[in-house]
């Protein structure tokens, strides 16, 4: 039988903490935990020190069967704030926290462009380092076209879109394309 020491898993009740998948919401704002973790908790009200160990064993052999079945994900702070700066500019429906907390929500982000092709209509298509591409939505004119190795400050606007400003410069509107 696995044995755990207290401190072990006091160490896997707080990595479980960081649980990237919650079920939905009993209330808008505060995500329920996945099964797996809930009963993984439950152990720790078991009063007989055996019975308790038996029950953190049983428990984080479900969690691992689990998690190799890729039925639940953990993440830590820094991957899940990497992932809300990669997804930014896209627009998704509430995901009951799935990324962390609102207080760590991306509001705006400095990137660097890789490459810029203009269409017909003068507006620009702007890939970036990371490979996201934005697209201008407005017809706000440039004093000077957009070089690649220039840095941008994309923050959020209204409606779905973004402002970009290139190196300072004038700002433009743009929405975030993939």
């Amino acid at each position: 039988m696995l044995q755990l020491s207290s401190r072990f898993a006091a160490s896997l009740v707080l990595l479980a903490c960081t649980i990237a998948v919650p079920a939905a919401a009993k209330d808008k704002d505060a995500p329920v935990r996945p099964a797996q973790i809930q009963e993984l908790y439950a152990c720790r009200d078991i009063a007989d020190a055996s019975a308790r160990l038996a029950c953190f064993d049983r428990e984080v052999g479900e969690l691992s069967t689990a998690d190799q079945a890729r039925e639940i994900t953990f993440t830590d702070r820094e991957t899940a704030k990497k992932a809300r700066r990669g997804l930014f500019g896209f627009s998704f429906p509430k995901l009951g926290g799935i990324f962390g907390g609102d207080e760590d929500e991306v509001k705006e982000i400095e990137t660097t462009i890789r490459s810029v092709s203009i269409d017909r209509s003068g507006k620009y298509t702007l890939v970036m380092e990371d490979d996201a591409v934005w697209v201008q939505i407005d017809t706000t004119r440039l004093p000077r076209q957009p070089k690649p190795g220039q840095k941008v400050k994309i923050k959020v606007a209204t409606m779905g879109s973004y402002f970009a400003t290139v190196d300072g410069g004038r700002t433009i509107r743009m929405k975030r394309d993939r």
